[in-house]
């Protein structure tokens, strides 16, 4: 049966954020199965979806994002790796933070700041995975 709010797609932004180090910030959620994924969220009615990637990731992280640049989409398309039965369309970007103090709120477990290459031997979210090939390619 579909909800009511599993009728539309929703948007959502996410970033792939590096640090001075040149490592990036992953997370690990139990609304994504365990696995790491990037962090972010929903856009609000009305938001640019700038705007919601740099509240996404106070809210969830609180860091403050800087040079921002559009890397891909991705499509979630009533998915079995999500937490619930949505259509999810990803806005996906690159980003640069200036600390390495995450604070996490209550939508993930745990976090880890690594290199691209150690991202890619952790339990990663398809689309996380994708993500983050879709950089390394560029």
């Amino acid at each position: 049966m579909l909800r009511p709010n599993s009728l539309y797609p929703e948007l959502v932004v996410g970033a792939l954020i590096f640090n001075p180090k040149g490592q990036i910030l992953l997370m690990k959620s139990r609304k994504w199965r365990n696995q790491y994924v990037i962090p972010g969220g929903h856009l609000d009615l009305g938001e640019k979806v700038e705007q919601a990637l740099k509240r996404e990731i106070k809210e969830e992280t609180s860091l403050n994002i800087y040079s921002l640049k559009f890397l891909n989409f991705r499509e979630a398309v009533f998915d079995k790796h999500g937490w619930n039965n949505r259509h999810l369309i990803f806005f996906n970007y690159i980003a640069k933070t200036g600390s390495l103090d995450v604070k996490l709120n209550s939508e993930a477990q745990e976090y880890c700041w690594v290199s691209l290459d150690e991202a890619l031997r952790l339990p990663l979210l398809t689309y996380t995975r994708k993500t983050i090939e879709d950089y390394k390619s560029s």
